[in-house]
């Protein structure tokens, strides 16, 4: 499936400036590792040693939390839309 993943600002050097990145894949968990694999500096900011995302990232699919539905093994459809959205803490 092809679908389109917004990239934060704060990661957008990472992605070579790119606001928006298409990538293929049947789960969310899959298009993330099409990302990093074009991108391969975005995979330590997105991922853990473990290969898990990041507890800070947040990541959703058509304005729709991961978390909520099957996370990493949400499936996709074409022209969905992820959207990384970093956690903002502050004090």
């Amino acid at each position: 499936m092809a679908v389109s993943i917004t990239i934060p600002t704060p990661l957008r050097g990472y992605a070579g400036g790119q606001k928006t990145v298409a990538a293929e894949g049947r789960t969310v968990g899959e298009a993330l590792g099409a990302l990093t694999t074009q991108y391969p500096n975005l995979r330590q900011h997105l991922f853990a040693d473990d290969g898990q995302l990041r507890p800070f990232v947040n990541v959703y699919l058509n304005d729709e939390d991961v978390r909520y539905l099957q996370h990493v093994n949400t499936p996709l459809h074409d022209a969905d839309k992820i959207s990384i959205v970093p956690s903002v803490a502050g004090g």
